[in-house]
């Protein structure tokens, strides 16, 4: 019999979460999840699901354009905020009673409260007061937005999870910040017909990608007339009588919006959680510092997802979870694999990458082989729009193993999860080169790029 109340307990209720509660309870484990807002999780409730939502929303207006050209004739459309925003709180609902359902039919005991850290193997439920022990603890509290409190009037601004719920769409919005939710925010009310300004620090969008797909969105996204203003910041934001907030920038004036949205990246959610209690290590953004089995510095005291900072993605956080379970309850221990991880930018036109940037790779390699194709794609040929799709592959001449691949243009989250797969097994160059090519597809560029479109040679493109 053991001496605690449960065999896990498990503090936050995303997707890590929820996935190792629910594997554990199914095993037959005594298990209890804690989630102080929605079961879901930043994911399903106020981040990838809702935003893709409002992704697909937003681009009906160029596909009733573009349908022109394909003969049709369309009417006058006119667009409902409060219609999208009814049909998205259903969808959510919907998923959250999926997630809850499944940790019921687990045996998982659901607590709508705030958990925290007590000590050692014991947790205190908020809402009761009650303190509980567990032989395991997984903390899978997630992150929250960095609301960014030294900016004069931070308090008249949203983040990402206010625009999900905004009673009205905004005539004109400021979003601050070149990461992937900055730039999916700004090209959504873009399509929904907001005026859209993007401001951000840096000399290019999405610092982290391959220059050649974020010069092309940023190129893209201009050209459908989304103001971009890179090198500069907000310095100060304050609202006129008429409501219209007043933002002031370094090097660019005032601007004037009815929104301005921080999108300034995630921090973990451990302020008071009371991790010190226990004495569990935290790094200096307070992320939770964990070993390869997700293993905090306190004994049965774990940590999953973007909590631990390591990779913030919902996958990942699954994975983790997973990992967890096959570790701690199969005897089979398992770390997560961290690299090569396929993801997207649901931007319009999108962004599917896979593996090392050319910039990474010329660092990482003495030399490699640069595959490049830019075309316009044939949808774009009828409906007269201006748009071009890139493929970018980058290969290591040592061993022609292909280390990198990048795709902007429609459906490239979709071809880069199964380049994911592609890469992940070590296919070579001339893999690619040995497989057909399905035509007419924007894909086939990806097999028929037969010669380099460049060579980098110590750092030095020749």
């Amino acid at each position: 019999m053991s001496s605690f109340d449960y065999d896990l307990f498990v503090i936050g209720g995303g997707s890590g979460g929820v996935r190792s509660a629910r594997l554990a309870a199914s095993m037959g484990k005594k298990v209890a999840i804690a989630e102080e807002y929605r079961f879901g999780g930043t994911c399903v409730i106020r981040g990838c699901v809702p935003k893709k939502l409002f992704v697909y929303a937003s681009q009906f207006h160029e596909q009733f354009e573009d349908a022109a050209g394909f003969g049709w004739t369309v009417g006058a459309s006119t667009f409902d905020w409060k219609k999208l925003i009814a049909a998205k709180d259903q969808e959510i609902a919907r998923l959250e009673g999926l997630y809850r359902k499944g940790l019921t039919n687990a045996g998982a005991e659901q607590i709508e409260s705030r958990a925290e850290i007590a000590g050692p193997n014991s947790v205190r439920i908020v809402k009761t007061g009650k303190v509980v022990t567990a032989e395991r603890i997984i903390i899978a509290v997630g992150g929250e937005a960095n609301h960014h409190r030294s900016l004069p009037g931070h308090e008249l601004c949203i983040s990402s999870n206010e625009a999900f719920h905004l009673s009205e769409l905004p005539r004109s919005i400021v979003i601050a910040g070149g990461g992937y939710i900055a730039v999916e925010f700004a090209n959504i009310f873009h399509g929904l017909g907001v005026e859209t300004t993007l401001i951000y620090r840096g000399k290019e969008i999405l610092s982290r990608f391959d220059q050649d797909v974020r010069r092309g969105l940023h190129q893209a996204m201009e050209a459908k007339g989304i103001r971009i203003l890179c090198t500069d910041v907000i310095e100060g934001v304050s609202k006129a009588e008429t409501g219209v907030l007043n933002v002031q920038t370094k090097h660019n004036g005032v601007l004037h919006a009815d929104q301005v949205m921080l999108a300034l990246g995630r921090d973990p959610y451990t302020k008071g959680l009371g991790l010190e209690t226990a004495g569990v290590a935290v790094n200096e953004r307070g992320a939770i510092i964990v070993d390869q089995y997700s293993r905090t510095n306190v004994p049965g005291l774990f940590a999953l997802g973007d909590v631990t900072d390591r990779v913030q993605l919902t996958p990942v956080a699954i994975h983790e979870a997973m990992c967890f379970i096959e570790t701690e309850y199969k005897n089979n221990p398992t770390s997560p694999d961290h690299d090569l991880i396929a993801t997207a930018v649901f931007s319009q036109p999108e962004i599917g990458t896979v593996g090392m940037s050319e910039e990474q790779a010329a660092k990482a390699f003495t030399e490699i082989e640069i595959y490049k194709a830019e075309f316009r794609p044939m949808k774009a040929t009828l409906s007269g729009r201006a748009e071009k799709m890139i493929m970018k592959l980058i290969v290591n001449a040592a061993d022609r193993k292909v280390v990198g691949a990048h795709i902007l243009g429609h459906d490239a989250g979709e071809m880069a999860q199964l380049l994911g797969i592609t890469l992940k097994a070590g296919c070579t160059k001339d893999d690619f080169d040995r497989t057909m090519a399905v035509h007419p597809t924007a894909a086939e560029e990806l097999v028929t790029m037969y010669n380099p479109s460049y060579r980098v040679q110590n750092g030095v493109r020749v």
